[in-house]
């Protein structure tokens, strides 16, 4: 039997759509793994990781990045991020740094009322098991505006799932750009030199000193037996860490795929279809790719293989391409072109479909990344 929605009825609902999307992270528990195992080299600047997150190591180290099953105990979570020091740096230069980050657009930030005096504050909740006991940073780098704070947790115990939770200051100078571009990066130290460490951490919200962005932070490189692990990562306005939000799987996967997907296959058996078009010439031709949501920009596209691996299938036959497909001016930020080349064998005019061919494992990337 149905009855009238009483004011407690809508108080309550006003407070759950209100925690609907409380999560500025992506994600946050680590589900997402479409790339797969990055092998991140010493001084690589940047490399993306599981789905949104960012490694930048400018040190003599090196580490993998992988999802991982372990996580911690008596929770909801499944996966983490995990680190692995495969190139021990036990003496760190003075400009030397690594970190784990991710990056967010102005036009998400704007319920901050960052710049202005009516500025709110945000926690960041996250589970976290590091090789190390002692100090570890986490910084927020707003890029618009060249500020920066960085606050510290510490880790009791090594290599132990422990939760944090960190308050940050409003900060009332220097809007967000209302934007899809970067305006914050949200960095978890994992070594720094004395170039970052050697001023008084800014706990506070202040213009960049690079001396005062990591003071204390110990050094999970110095061994290749360190395991860093992350999860659980959420972030939310005001000063109250509420339960992490787990979203569906695909939900998750449809908000990661606005900066990047792959499309593919790693079974050399499998007859891969990228996507159907129009042969323009006898020796060049279109493909049209609908992106499963529409991306942050268009989107840059990454390869694998070789020319001879693709082929343009029409008219019952497969022609091998001539190179390797390339993004056509057409695309949009909805549907990516590609266009494809054959050195002949092609009839304008006719449809066709870019192929894996020779039945080899390859796959396209598509990139909007920040």
């Amino acid at each position: 039997m149905s009855r009238a929605r009483t004011f407690a009825d809508l108080a309550t609902a006003s407070e759950e759509d209100s925690l609907a999307n409380r999560n500025y992270f992506y994600n946050g528990d680590m589900q997402i793994y479409q790339k797969g195992s990055v092998s991140v080299a010493s001084d690589s600047i940047a490399s993306t990781t599981l789905d949104r997150w960012r490694m930048y190591n400018y040190s003599d180290g090196a580490v993998t990045v992988t999802q991982d099953t372990n996580a911690p105990s008596a929770t909801a979570f499944t996966k983490s991020l995990k680190i692995d020091v495969t190139t021990a740096d036990s003496s760190l230069g003075a400009d030397e740094q690594a970190f784990i980050q991710q990056r967010f657009e102005g036009q998400d930030l704007q319920n901050f009322l960052k710049g202005t005096s009516s500025a709110k504050k945000a926690t960041l909740q996250f589970w976290v098991s590091s090789p190390k006991t002692g100090t570890h940073i986490v910084e927020w780098y707003d890029t618009d505006n060249s500020r920066q704070i960085s606050k510290t947790y510490t880790i009791s115990s090594a290599n132990t799932w422990e939760f944090k939770t960190i308050t940050f200051d409003a900060d009332t100078t220097g809007t967000w750009n209302n934007d899809n571009a970067q305006s914050l990066e949200i960095s978890w130290w994992l070594c720094a030199g004395t170039n970052f460490t050697s001023g008084t951490l800014n706990t506070t919200w202040g213009s960049v000193t690079s001396a005062n962005r990591a003071v204390g932070q110990v050094n999970t490189f110095d061994n290749t037996s360190n395991n860093f692990y992350l999860t659980g990562v959420q972030l939310e306005l005001g000063e109250v860490a509420t339960p992490f939000k787990h979203e569906s799987y695909a939900d998750n996967l449809a908000r990661c795929q606005r900066y990047y997907y792959k499309l593919g296959t790693t079974n050399s058996s499998a007859w891969t279809k990228f996507g159907g078009g129009m042969i323009r010439t006898t020796g060049d031709a279109v493909a049209l790719i609908q992106n499963p949501v529409e991306m942050r920009t268009v989107p840059s596209i990454g390869t694998t293989g070789t020319a001879s691996d693709y082929g343009l299938f029409h008219a019952n036959t497969t022609t091998a391409s001539s190179a390797v497909p390339v993004l056509d001016g057409q695309s949009t930020q909805k549907m990516t072109a590609l266009n494809c080349a054959a050195s002949s064998g092609l009839t304008a005019g006719r449809g066709m479909v870019l192929v894996a061919y020779n039945n080899t494992a390859i796959y396209l990337d598509f990139s909007a990344e920040l």
